[in-house]
């Protein structure tokens, strides 16, 4: 078949666009032909609609609107207006797309759940009835996980209940956890199969190489700094907070003492000038309540170095103005350990990452990967699952004795070469046995028929 993929934006680093890039593959492999759709396409190849983009202006005008505050408008009426005009340019271009690229088949990506651009939604579930294509939508998050959301007035509320997602029988509906399943279920009556994350285990390892060599030294790491890597978009949920509080730990004099008199588990010297660095590769676009720069403070305040590289970071290797781009993959060939203190994930694809490269990772145990994934048996450093409380400035603490833990852990890790590729090994073994490739050929091969 020809199978649109849609979504706000395609080709970046966030999950929902690696999980996109894994699904295209898959079902190419099955002999689908792919065509993407989205309102950012970066440097991957697809159809650019500019208004289905979520930044946009009057994306998030309307969004706000519609989950926050109805403050922009005179009343509902104008606000229904402003909808409905702006779903109707966008299902025009839509249907223009769909029939130039001869589509039969859609695939909605989180446009129906999340709601970033309502109007998205509204534009699609219409081209879809309008035209009697089948589709099959994956929901990575949905609107009512988010905090403070209130749908403010009638409009809003008939939009959630007819397009949140839409019932009708040319749909079929995919989360990525359980929880999901359940609540999408007692919320809406709407059934939906589970399909996890996965990732390619069978592939090549990452590996330095002639275009990612100068990698540390572009970002200013020196050969005997620590690298820990922190991958993920720096929004509030994300708990990064708590990698800083890590780093802080882990740069207690005790501890780089061990660190000295061991040297790192490679064969690196630790020295007195090596530093301990929290690298974060994602970007802060999606921060709309200024997380990035509560974290800046707490950063400076907790006297750990940290770099914001997104600047040279994208979802695959390109030029931005003029310079070298690496991609998200190349970080994590040069990185000693990485940071995943997630408070809420929907299922998690920068902890199969971190396994994917043989690295140790420190965890906050969200809600998703105590009821989803834990029961796997992996092996992580371990922040526990309970917030402890939140600072003045409304980030998250866990108690001090679990950070400490950790720490001590992790130094075990960087030090220790044989204990580190027992966890290291294990790890990608499990991963390889139940988040692989071929298990989402086969969910797709049933879903897709």
């Amino acid at each position: 078949m020809n199978i649109g993929i849609f979504h706000y934006r395609v080709g970046g680093t966030d999950g929902v666009s690696l999980e996109i890039d894994k699904w295209r593959r898959a079902l190419e492999e099955m002999g689908h032909t792919v065509h993407l759709c989205a309102g950012d396409v970066g440097a991957t190849d697809g159809a650019l609609i500019p208004e289905m983009y979520h930044h946009r202006a009057e994306a998030e005008r309307l969004a706000h609107n519609t989950f926050v505050n109805l403050q922009d408008y005179p009343d509902d009426a104008a606000y229904r207006a402003d909808l409905l005009t702006q779903a109707d340019t966008i299902e025009r271009k839509m249907r223009a797309f769909i029939t130039r690229k001869q589509i039969d088949f859609l695939i909605p990506q989180n446009v129906w759940s999340v709601a970033a651009h309502p109007a998205v939604a509204i534009a699609l579930t219409r081209a879809m009835q309008d035209l009697r294509l089948p589709a099959l939508a994956q929901h990575h998050d949905f609107f009512w996980e988010r905090n403070e959301v209130s749908l403010t007035c009638r409009t809003a509320i008939e939009l959630a209940a007819k397009y949140l997602p839409p019932h009708d029988a040319l749909a079929r509906h995919v989360v990525i956890n359980s929880l999901a399943q359940q609540e999408l279920r007692r919320r809406t009556g709407l059934e939906a199969t589970v399909v996890p994350n996965i990732f390619d285990f069978e592939a090549p390892p990452w590996r330095p190489d002639a275009y990612n060599r100068d990698l540390r030294q572009r970002i200013g790491l020196r050969d005997n700094d620590v690298f820990i890597l922190q991958a993920t978009r720096i929004v509030a949920r994300k708990g990064i907070e708590l990698a800083v509080d890590f780093v802080q730990a882990l740069n207690a004099p005790r501890r780089r003492a061990r660190l000295t008199a061991a040297g790192l588990y490679n064969g690196r010297p630790f020295t007195a000038k090596s530093r301990i660095v929290l690298v974060l590769a994602g970007y802060a676009q999606d921060d709309l309540v200024g997380y990035t720069k509560k974290l800046r403070r707490k950063i400076e305040q907790a006297g750990i170095e940290a770099l914001f590289i997104e600047d040279v970071v994208a979802g695959k290797r390109s030029e931005r103005a003029g310079q070298k781009v690496y991609s998200l993959w190349d970080t994590y060939v040069f990185a000693d350990f990485v940071t995943y203190p997630s408070l809420w994930e929907g299922w998690g694809n920068q902890f199969l990452e971190a396994v994917r490269a043989k690295l140790p990772l420190l965890l906050f145990e969200y809600p998703v990967y105590r009821a989803d994934i834990k029961d796997k048996g992996f092996d992580a450093v371990s922040l526990g699952g309970e917030v402890a409380g939140y600072d003045a400035g409304g980030l998250a603490r866990v108690d001090a004795g679990r950070i400490e833990a950790a720490a001590d852990r992790a130094i075990e890790l960087l030090t220790d070469s044989r204990l580190r590729a027992q966890m290291v090994d294990r790890n990608f073994e499990l991963a390889r046995q139940h988040y692989s490739m071929p298990a989402l050929r086969e969910y797709l091969s049933r879903l897709v028929d």
